[in-house]
């Protein structure tokens, strides 16, 4: 994860794979198959995820052991 997400409430889908260490193309097939938070459309071209959104998943995925 880049530092500048820490300040930046909406991500690209290059920023989200990044966060993952997957590619861009795993983050919308994870969308696609109903495994992983949708974006938003921020306007044409423009589709971002919330970075609330992304942080309440990976608390949704933790192991608590």
């Amino acid at each position: 994860m880049t530092d500048h997400t820490k300040e930046r409430p909406f991500l690209t889908d290059r920023e989200t794979a990044d966060r993952y260490r997957v590619s861009p193309s795993t983050v919308w097939r994870w969308v696609q198959a109903g495994a992983f938070p949708r974006p938003l459309k921020l306007g044409a071209g423009c589709t971002r995820w919330r970075l609330e959104d992304l942080e309440e998943f990976e608390a949704s995925r933790e192991v608590r052991a």
